[in-house]
């Protein structure tokens, strides 16, 4: 089971927010709105992701609306987790 806060703390890491991270909830904006947040932090994150839960994340499920919100990439993380299991 993937928990809120591992994901939210890997992103806090990936992007070097600092105790900003301890403000996100799942409605946090994230793509467009977080500076640190480009291209190049997404390519790491979505490593990161894959390598904190045990997934693969394939080219064609990366898109805007993955990124918008801190929930929305809990829940991508989420539902990847329960389809290997």
């Amino acid at each position: 089971m993937v928990e809120f806060d591992e994901v939210k703390l890997l992103i806090g890491e990936i992007l070097q927010l600092g105790d900003r991270v301890r403000a996100f909830e799942l409605e946090t904006p994230l793509l467009g709105s977080i500076p640190e947040f480009d291209s190049m932090a997404v390519l790491t994150l979505i490593h990161a992701l894959e390598q904190q839960f045990g997934i693969q994340i394939a080219d064609d499920e990366i898109s805007a609306e993955t990124f918008e919100t801190v929930g929305r990439v809990y829940q991508f993380v989420h539902a990847k987790v329960m389809a290997a299991t």
